[in-house]
């Protein structure tokens, strides 16, 4: 590892004024012409800007710790939804009781996320903003597409954890299983630039895929520093789960994972569903067919069904993770028989 300098930011508009180039922009120069001396970088956990540069894919000289910015670091519940600061931890997102009441799936999210160790570190603006886990754009021998190269290597090879929908240029997967939770809330970002001003922008809408722009995984731009998300209040009734496929019980990334959220009428009907698939795609994927299929139904085991199989239509398996599609078939049937409190009939 090269050598660095450090400093700590004293506001949200200082650090923004450091943050010239995104990690995925500094992470396309020349690997020859490394380390960069005009390449800062922002840490907040560092979970993952420690990994890229042990992997000799990003060289800073200069790091910038964020850890001491006040009030980015808090959880504010009202009556008009939840503010979460960008510095809070998955530990916090995890254990915090209005939110495990309210948005259970996106604490269950957290909580599954990484060890216990990094879940006390990692933050969920990091967690967000983190690269791809890719083993291709992750090894310094493969100068793939996201990279700035001219194509994605896992197409021709190992794909066995890669998408199963949307790779167009690109078959990566989102890295983040909070993403899935927080795109099925329907969650917002708040960034703020050196001028102080504040763009506010729909997950969904922040999250890129490789159809809009291969290089790169969100719409941060140079000069902006992400200071919270946002959440809406959740409908009187409604419920949310969050379930998760991993190789190992613990500290393992998804394979698989679905968040549904739930609303139910007075006469128990669907009144509207948001479903999520997370590890499917280069963004968390949104199931819409699965959500029509629940809209205006009373859930019982065959809907639930039903909205499982609409869940992996159309999706386009590589050559080697069709494995996935009766996996995440099941993760959705499940969540939302566990949303609606219907018990699930022995398949």
């Amino acid at each position: 590892m090269d050598r660095f300098s450090w400093q700590s930011a004293r506001s949200v508009a200082e650090a923004a004024t450091f943050a010239k180039r995104t990690v995925a922009e500094a992470m396309l120069a020349d690997p020859d012409k490394l380390p960069d001396a005009d390449c800062v970088v922002l840490k907040a956990g560092g979970i993952d800007l420690l990994d890229l540069m042990k992997e000799g894919l990003l060289r800073p000289n200069r790091v910038v710790n964020l850890r001491a910015l006040p009030g980015l670091d808090t959880i504010a519940e009202a009556d008009d939804g939840m503010r979460i600061g960008a510095m809070v931890t998955l530990e916090q997102l995890a254990a915090h009781p209005g939110l495990r009441q309210r948005c259970t799936a996106l604490a269950d999210a957290a909580g599954s996320s990484g060890s216990p160790q990094i879940r006390h570190v990692a933050t969920l603006g990091g967690n967000l903003l983190q690269r791809p886990r890719c083993w291709y754009f992750r090894s310094a021998a493969h100068h793939c597409a996201r990279k700035g190269g001219d194509h994605c290597f896992a197409f021709a090879g190992e794909n066995q954890y890669h998408a199963v929908f949307g790779h167009d240029g690109c078959a990566i997967v989102h890295p983040s299983t909070v993403a899935t939770a927080l795109v099925a809330f329907n969650a917002r970002i708040e960034l703020v630039n050196a001028q102080g001003e504040t763009r506010v922008v729909a997950l969904a809408a922040f999250l890129v895929g490789p159809d809009v722009d291969v290089r790169r995984e969100t719409d941060l731009r140079a000069g902006e520093v992400m200071t919270a998300v946002i959440l809406p209040p959740m409908a009187a009734g409604a419920r949310s789960v969050f379930l998760k496929q991993a190789e190992r019980a613990s500290s393992d990334w998804s394979v698989a994972d679905v968040a549904v959220v739930l609303e139910r009428g007075a006469d128990g009907r669907c009144k509207s569903a948001s479903i999520v698939l997370g590890a499917a795609a280069p963004v968390p994927w949104r199931a819409q067919t699965a959500e029509a299929a629940l809209t205006g139904k009373t859930i019982d085991p065959a809907i639930a069904q039903g909205a499982g199989e609409a869940a992996i239509a159309g999706a386009q398996p590589l050559r080697h993770n069709a494995w996935k599609l009766p996996i995440l078939s099941t993760l959705v049937r499940r969540a939302v028989l566990r949303a609606a409190d219907v018990q699930e009939t022995a398949q």
